[in-house]
Order: C-alpha cells, then structure tokens, then sequence
C-alpha cells in the first residue's frame, strides 16, 4: 500500500511540470527520510550513546545539514562506523536530489528560450513574408502603371 502511494507520488512528480514548491517538499521529504532511517539506526547499533530515537534522530539531523554542534556522537566502533556511512549516504542523497531538481529546472528554461526562440524566428518570417508580398503588390501596380502610362505616352509623342 504504502509502496504503491510513493510510485504514484514519484510517477507525478517525474511527469508534472517542476515548481519551486514541489522541489522544495522533494528535498525536505528527502531529508527528513534520511533523518528518521539514520536516527533509527544509530539508535540500535550504538544504543548506549544513544538510549532514544529522538536522541538518534537529533544526531542525524545534524548530521544530514552538516550543523554538527557535537553534543551527541557514537563513541564505540559501531557506531561510528554507521555515522561515517549515514554522513556518506545522507549528504549525497539530498545533495543528489537537489541537483537533479536544479537540472530539471535549468532543462526548463532551455526548453522555453528554444521555444521562445522559434516563436520569435516563425513571427520573422510572417513578418517578412507580409513586406514581400506588399513589396511584390506595389511593383505589380508600378508595372501596371508604367505599362499603360508608357503605351499612353507612345501614343502621344507618335
């Protein structure tokens, strides 16, 4: 069920145009989920440091924004050995999430100059388009009048 509710959530999310408040509720879902599994994690590996999940989740929230005051570390062998992981993973995870946000955005810019870009070529050539054909229509009525003022002339000089 669950599962199913973040393939649909992901789905939409890919195929919905990116706005600043879904990739901001992205990278916060992204952070937050990194702080629950690393203070869920740290609280059961290294319990003596950390004897509560609100204890663990605290360490890994400074952790994951990289504030690190210090107050609470793992002290032991495990459970170092899980933080220098969580650090690894967390940090890359929401920095990959936020570059790929970023890229999408960027790409969305590309894709609008390109189109504003033929917008503005195909309105020059209308433009272009209408002036020669006013340009053709005013040589036709010059021709026109020189052809029957040119005949007319020839008469009467003749």
């Amino acid at each position: 069920m669950v599962r199913l509710l973040v393939m649909r959530r992901f789905d939409a999310f890919r195929h919905d145009p990116l706005s600043v408040r879904k990739a901001m509720g992205v990278i916060v879902a992204a952070t937050l989920a990194s702080v629950v599994v690393g203070g869920l994690l740290i609280t059961v590996v290294d319990s003596e440091e950390f004897p509560e999940l609100g204890t663990g989740m605290w360490w890994a929230l400074q952790t994951v924004t990289t504030v690190g005051y210090g107050d609470v570390t793992p002290e032991n062998t495990a459970g170092r050995f899980v933080g220098a992981l969580f650090m690894v993973e967390a940090i890359a995870f929401v920095t990959i999430v936020t570059a790929v946000i970023t890229s999408s955005f960027v790409e969305r810019a590309r894709q609008e100059r390109i189109a504003d870009s033929e917008t503005a070529e195909a309105l020059g050539v209308e433009q272009l388009t209408a002036q020669l054909a006013e340009i053709t229509s005013r040589l036709e009525q010059i021709q026109q009048t020189l052809e029957s003022g040119g005949s007319a002339g020839a008469r009467t000089t003749g």
